[in-house]
């Protein structure tokens, strides 16, 4: 969990791209009152790139599975393998959500490749029983741009898993360029150039 720093002057949540001031790459979005932003895409997508240079208003909450991750292994004997407690990490990280929706926090970032149906959809009822808007930001990258990601980080995902994400990732991204999908209150789709410059967060 991340609290950031005030941001000035956002542009509206746009359904794909707007044009950028001369000089200033980042990433706008407009997110007032009580909201949920979702920003998924394929693992090594550039979701943390994005996130790590993010400018949002003071209070805005940012919860990565990396954070959970961390947190986990602390608790652990030292050289743990991931996979032994990967499904504690998730499920530290879920409920750090779950929390976070329902409770006062205005804004909550959550930080998810979320390429399963089933995982949006259950952020949207998060986002409706939190009384939130819900927005997702979709960085629509092609998986070779995701592996070369992976590689610089230091975590690969195995073939078999990623290439599930592959194939949900792009139906959804198809899906969102031609209708969206229903129940988000607004929908962003960017890709890695669009990504690098940070996000910056208004009300």
């Amino acid at each position: 969990m991340t609290t950031v720093r005030p941001a000035s002057q956002p542009d509206v949540v746009a359904p794909f791209p707007a044009p950028r001031a001369p000089g200033d790459d980042r990433l706008r979005l407009a997110l007032p009152g009580r909201s949920l932003l979702l920003v998924g895409g394929l693992p090594g997508a550039g979701k943390s790139t994005l996130l790590a240079a993010l400018d949002a208003p003071a209070g805005t909450v940012v919860l990565d599975s990396g954070t959970a991750r961390a947190a986990v292994a602390r608790l652990l004997p030292a050289r743990t393998p991931y996979p032994a407690y990967r499904w504690l990490v998730h499920l530290a990280h879920r409920a750090t959500v779950l929390t976070e929706c329902l409770g006062r926090t205005e804004t909550v970032v959550v930080h998810l490749p979320a390429t399963r149906p089933s995982v949006r959809a259950a952020l949207r009822l998060l986002a409706r029983l939190g009384r939130r808007r819900a927005v997702l930001l979709w960085l629509d990258v092609p998986p070779d741009q995701a592996r070369d990601g992976q590689r610089r980080r230091g975590r690969v995902v195995r073939e078999r898993p990623f290439a599930r994400h592959v194939r949900r990732a792009e139906r959804l991204a198809a899906g969102l360029r031609a209708q969206g999908e229903r129940g988000w209150d607004a929908v962003r789709v960017t890709d890695r150039v669009g990504a690098r410059g940070g996000l910056v967060l208004g009300k």
